[in-house]
């Protein structure tokens, strides 16, 4: 009897094929596409019902809409919108993936009775008779782990990344050997919700001053959400030397600036800690920790007290930026995370 799994489909060519591999693989394959915007606001750049439903015929394979449009702004577009307004630079895809995607992808699995729930994720999954791991996709330009650090054994257990273990080139070029239309589409590099940018969403964005190290005033800033740490462009600011965000106080509404040598710390706290096998590998221990999607991992010393992570980085890091997650990995496996508090 063939097992069935429930296949969230973007539309694009890495969940197209994902429900490829798994029909070859012998499953019996169902695809659902999770529709978070209104469509009255138009298409949502992440994913297309229309892209989705050829790619499902394509396959011959059933497909299905759920609308999830008050879910995905409850859970992510608000909370992510209030974090940039009180000075945080939010990843708000770690918080889609794990309240939305797999959340709700798993409830409309249960509603149907099917088993496993498979998306097009550049991740990876081994399983053990006890346990279940999540590593690095097999493409290191391509991976997505660093996303999904908040899955943890209830998720991975019916979790199915059939694209994980290739490379998108393997990838593209079997969706064009089969003829299927997601290979010409551009895929999405934009923050979803906002196409136009954060600081388009917020309108009531309040201006304030813009400080150096020594709290004297330099200029006006736009209002927080226009800025990050490590920013160079757009401060205005006539200086001797270059003069970078440094920091962003939401309690003051102040830009902090100061020379590039000022972006460097050592040490960091992360508190919202979510982990893999449902708790750290002790209250102390060595891994590596990545402060953003594109940044290379960093060997550090993690301190676990209470609910906070404390994390002593072999080297000066630039630009720890609150909000961020901070995803800990040892070599390719993830072993957990945790939003980026403030800078130690």
């Amino acid at each position: 009897m063939k097992r069935t799994v429930l296949v969230g489909m973007s539309g694009g060519v890495d969940s197209t094929v994902a429900a490829h591999l798994l029909t070859e693989q012998g499953y019996d394959v169902q695809g659902l596409t999770l529709w978070l915007w209104d469509p009255r606001e138009g298409e949502n750049p992440c994913c297309s019902v229309d892209a989705a439903g050829l790619a499902a015929r394509e396959l011959g394979i059933p497909h299905e809409v759920v609308q999830v449009q008050p879910e995905f702004r409850a859970l992510v577009v608000e909370p992510a919108l209030d974090a940039y307004r009180r000075g945080l630079t939010p990843n708000p895809c770690t918080v889609c993936n794990r309240e939305v995607r797999f959340s709700l992808l798993l409830c409309e699995a249960d509603r149907r009775g099917i088993e496993f729930v498979a998306t097009g994720h550049h991740a990876r999954v081994r399983r053990t008779e006890t346990s279940a791991h999540l590593l690095r996709g097999a493409d290191p330009a391509k991976d997505q782990s660093y996303f999904l650090y908040a899955l943890g054994q209830r998720e991975l257990a019916r979790a199915l990344f059939p694209v994980g273990e290739k490379t998108k080139r393997d990838i593209r070029s079997l969706a064009a050997s089969l003829g299927l239309t997601a290979v010409r589409l551009r895929e999405s590099q934009d923050l979803c919700f906002a196409p136009a940018g954060i600081p388009a969403l917020i309108a009531d964005a309040r201006p304030g001053p813009i400080l150096d190290l020594e709290g004297r005033v330099l200029g006006e800033h736009r209002g927080l959400p226009h800025y990050t740490v490590g920013q160079r462009r757009g401060l205005g600011l006539p200086s001797p030397e270059p003069l970078y965000v440094v920091a962003l106080d939401g309690t003051r509404n102040v830009v902090i600036v100061g020379p590039e040598r000022a972006l460097y710390s050592e040490e960091l706290r992360a508190d919202a800690l979510a982990w893999v096998a449902g708790g750290p590998p002790g209250p102390g221990f060595a891994a590596e920790v990545q402060i953003r999607y594109r940044s290379a991992p960093i060997p550090a010393q993690i301190a676990i007290r209470g609910g906070e992570a404390r994390v002593r980085f072999s080297k000066p890091v630039r630009a720890v930026t609150p909000g961020q997650a901070a995803v800990v990995y040892r070599g390719e496996e993830v072993l957990g995370g945790g939003i980026i508090a403030r800078i130690a």
